[in-house]
């Protein structure tokens, strides 16, 4: 009886996951764009349609955003760990009232995600 209690309590299954948001975005592709000559148009063009359009007073604001999660988890008979890392990539481009390009913001971490231990 001992036996058994200690081989269920010992018995588990573990787990890796990944999950992706949208396609990446490619962060040489930024070099096509041109504050004051890339329009909106052109933005759309090389990133597809934007995850949010933001109204401004003198424009619009296009939202980029793409995620990288990775996952962890050990579960036995009375005890659960898990471990979930999600990082993102995210893009805004600063269109004026004119549809160009004024200035974009972006920061690249999706490759910093990272299974890791659960505990």
């Amino acid at each position: 009886m001992a036996l058994l209690l200690i081989l269920s309590i010992g018995t588990g299954c573990a787990v890796i996951g990944r999950g992706k948001d949208f396609r990446p975005i490619e962060e040489n592709t930024l070099s096509q764009v041109t504050p004051g000559k890339t329009t909106a148009a052109d933005v759309v063009k090389l990133f597809g349609p934007p995850s949010q359009i933001v109204k401004l007073s003198n424009g619009n604001a296009y939202v980029y955003d793409r995620s990288l999660s990775k996952a962890t988890g050990l579960w036995f008979v009375f005890v659960t760990f898990a471990n979930y890392d999600t990082q993102y990539d995210r893009i805004v481009f600063f269109i004026n009232n004119n549809d160009l390009v004024t200035h974009y913001g972006s920061s690249f971490k999706s490759n910093g995600a990272s299974y890791g231990l659960p505990f």
